[in-house]
């Protein structure tokens, strides 16, 4: 845990789930920097305040006595966002939560964007944003420096005005937007959809779908193609986890080969969520049996009720690289399974997985690889 110190406050913050040998802070000099911009100008925040990308939570916790709303595509950010909320005495109820697959505030007095890595993502948030901006609008953006380039001050400035950036300070920067009503609002080009390629199985020559901030959205990456062409063959009335589903295409592949499974995906990203059932209901059968869930891993799912997990976890959190996430993806399809389930799990090479599998499972075994990329097994005792 650590202290936030600004103008409005001090205030202990936590990533979620919270772990106390975690030494990254849930808050940047990005957050910082706009949080001292909006008690420098100052701004007013006595309208209707909409906070868009908190990483973890900050900008929402110290600015709850404004009663701001928040949007994000991550419900492990709505998580730590109530639990730094509790702890720190504010009103559970002063920040409204949504989901980037919410409908924003019709009307937008401040806008603030923590700019997202995937620049698709910060498209389509502007578009679904412009229809309440208007033109006394305060905007202001913050991130990293190196978050920040030249196409993501072009979408502010396409998307709803003219913008210009601050200098640099502690390595961030901010964005200030000026809303132009004279700019035609059009809708976002988000979703895309695609055909799959042939020769991986199941699903070549399918048609996936891709909401805005899904990993390789435009493309499906070489790391899946690998795990497509080598995903188990099974039949009968298995109960199946896609374990951070992405846009659903390999829960897919395993619902295409074994119709009488039941497959369940699983992702923190609402827009992954969406992406995924719309891939399914696509490719899928009449009576095809699925389930949907946002959530932390395998926490929603009752313990030994899986009998296959399907995971190719990712190893970076925002800016930082970490195992945490695919360490907990372990865990819990360990907790999930059935005696003798099994998880596949794809990864690079590099990252030693099979260490990891090993330490859990008592063992685990390689399936395919490549140069890159390595499928393991592991079945639980």
């Amino acid at each position: 845990m650590n202290r936030l110190t600004t103008s409005l406050g001090a205030f202990e913050l936590t990533r979620f789930p919270e772990d106390p040998r975690d030494r990254l802070r849930a808050w940047d000099a990005a957050d910082e920097y706009l949080l001292r911009h909006l008690e420098s100008e100052p701004v007013d925040l006595s309208g209707t305040v909409v906070v868009v990308g908190d990483r973890w939570g900050a900008l929402a916790t110290a600015l709850a006595e404004h009663r701001p709303v928040q949007i994000t595509d991550s419900y492990l950010t709505q998580q730590a966002t109530r639990a730094n909320l509790r702890r720190s005495g504010a009103d559970p109820e002063a920040v409204g939560l949504l989901s980037a697959r919410d409908t924003p505030p019709g009307r937008i007095d401040v806008l603030l964007v923590r700019v997202p890595k995937s620049l698709a993502l910060l498209e389509d948030q502007l578009h679904r944003l412009a229809p309440g901006v208007h033109p006394g609008t305060v905007v202001v953006g913050a991130g990293m420096v190196k978050e920040i380039h030249t196409s993501t001050l072009k979408l502010f400035e396409r998307i709803l005005g003219p913008t210009r950036t601050s200098l640099a300070e502690k390595k961030a920067r901010l964005i200030f937007c000026t809303p132009d009503p004279r700019l035609g609002r059009t809708g976002s080009p988000w979703p895309l959809s695609y055909a799959l390629p042939d020769g991986i199985g199941p699903v070549s020559g399918r048609t996936v779908t891709n909401h805005a901030g899904i990993f390789c959205a435009e493309r499906l990456d070489i790391g899946t193609r690998f795990f497509l062409r080598h995903l188990p063959r099974r039949h009968g009335p298995d109960r199946v986890v896609d374990l951070g589903c992405g846009n659903g295409v390999v829960g897919t592949a395993a619902a295409l080969a074994n119709p009488e499974a039941e497959v369940t995906f699983v992702d923190e990203s609402y827009q992954a969520v969406a992406s995924a059932e719309a891939t399914f209901r696509t490719n899928a059968g009449a009576g095809a049996k699925a389930e949907f869930l946002v959530g932390d891993g395998l926490s929603g799912v009752p313990a030994g009720t899986v009998d296959l997990v399907l995971n190719n976890p990712p190893f970076h959190t925002h800016q930082a690289t970490t195992d945490a996430t695919a360490w907990r993806m372990f865990t819990g399809a360990r907790d999930a399974l059935r005696p003798s389930g099994e998880l596949w799990v794809i990864g690079n090479r590099h990252l030693g997985y099979h260490l990891k599998l090993r330490r859990l499972f008592g063992g685990c075994e390689v399936v395919a690889s490549d140069q890159k990329f390595v499928v393991l097994r592991a079945v639980k005792a």
